[in-house]
């Protein structure tokens, strides 16, 4: 099976300027490639998943991949898919979250002996002169033809601001930047990209009469067509200090039935044929023994195996089948806060994060939605003995251990 044809059979794929000539590439592992990421945040999310793993597949089969940081579109903000604009940040802050995207992609991609490059669009675009970029550039960009564009025409009805409006240009002269100084051919991206990727073939073809690809992937949509990667605390992240080994692994291992197979497919490295063969049989039980590989899988590909051995015998233990429970998201309670080594139950939620305040957590415990111990708490106004180590649950799947500190 060619690395194209696993692509589709995973379902990664959605749309491609040249689908013959991109198979050849990619195949052959003659494809420089690239993704963009804008270090909007100090971590990489969920939603950077699926670009990493692409960018591992081709490069184990010969491609060479080229990681974009945006240092410079960061301080623009790409109104695709967004209703809102995006929070300015500082030089100070982007290049901050600049260097901890480095360290985290290095789990992914081998940047050793030349095999991947790290590139930061900061160096080029801040650089830039206003006239000059719109004699160059801005001429060969259709104001009418950038209006038709998904992504443009969501944000007219709110407000799009003329900052915003650049950003397409901005990525398009990555592209045609990155094709001239390092021969990058092929650009990827997600499928919300498709207009900013188009318009970077354009500008190569227009300004160098050559020809450069694009090939967009699926969206990680779970089956309510919400992009997955989100909790109730906000994004599930890939830095260990924002979110825990433990929640990481909760998290997959929480996923939907319906969305587990796709999960499978589209994001680790479990053979398709053996995740066809698992299709087949999927009822009951299997979905359960599905998803704690999901989880196992990711959990591994992200924190090593040694912490996804841990999360996996912490999740065991929550349901009865032995293991130690100790690497449990969980909290230490000062004890000049204990009165006779208990604490109040809607104070105790609000201090594991497990309610933002004492009215929801009040309605969390009325509306039978916590137990201790597994026995159902009810009382708002009752008191929890931590003298030793106790979990608390909160609905079916969120799990927390507190103790005295």
């Amino acid at each position: 099976m060619t690395l194209f044809e696993e692509l589709k059979r995973r379902g990664l794929l959605a749309q491609l300027t040249d689908e013959e000539e991109i198979k050849e590439l990619i195949n052959a592992g003659k494809a420089t490639f690239y993704i963009g990421f804008d270090p909007t945040a100090d971590s990489l999310h969920v939603g950077h998943f699926m670009a990493l793993c692409l960018m591992k597949r081709l490069q184990m089969a010969g491609n060479k991949p080229i990681a974009l940081l945006g240092g410079g579109t960061g301080m623009i903000g790409d109104p695709s898919g967004k209703t809102d604009m995006r929070k300015m940040l500082t030089p100070e802050t982007i290049q901050h979250n600049v260097e901890c995207f480095k360290k985290q992609m290095s789990r992914f991609i081998d940047f050793s002996d030349g095999k991947a490059l790290v590139v930061n669009n900061a160096d080029w675009l801040l650089d830039l002169k206003y006239v000059d970029v719109l004699r160059e550039v801005g001429a060969c960009f259709s104001v009418n033809k950038m209006l038709t564009f998904e992504c443009y025409k969501q944000r007219m009805e709110r407000g799009l601001t003329f900052l915003e409006f650049n950003y397409m240009i901005m990525q398009s002269y990555d592209f045609y930047k990155l094709f001239q100084d390092y021969g990058c051919n092929m650009q990827f991206g997600g499928d919300d990209q498709w207009a900013n990727m188009l318009g970077g073939t354009e500008l190569i073809r227009k300004k160098l009469g050559k020809d450069a690809y694009a090939m967009t992937i699926t969206l990680l949509l779970n089956s309510e067509g919400k992009k997955m990667g989100k909790t109730e605390k906000g994004a599930v992240w890939l830095d260990p200090e924002k979110t825990s080994p433990y929640e990481f692994f909760q998290y997959w291992r929480n996923v939907a039935d319906a969305d587990v197979i796709k999960c499978l497919k589209m994001l680790t490295f479990v053979p398709v044929e053996e995740i066809e063969e698992m299709e087949k049989t999927m009822e009951g039980a299997q979905y359960n023994k599905a998803k704690e590989l999901l989880a196992y899988e990711l959990t591994k590909l992200v924190h090593g195996e040694k912490e996804a051995d841990k999360a996996l015998e912490a999740a065991k233990a929550l349901f009865g089948a032995g293991g130690d429970s100790a690497d449990m998201p969980s909290t230490g309670i000062a004890a000049d806060e204990l009165e006779d080594g208990k604490i109040g139950i809607l104070n105790l939620l609000v201090k594991t994060g497990l309610a933002p305040s004492n009215s929801e957590a009040r309605r969390l415990v009325t509306q039978n939605g916590i137990s201790v111990n597994d026995a159902k708490f009810t009382d708002p106004k009752g008191m929890v003995d931590i003298s030793e180590p106790v979990i608390i649950k909160k609905g079916k799947k969120v799990f927390h251990k507190v103790f005295r500190a």
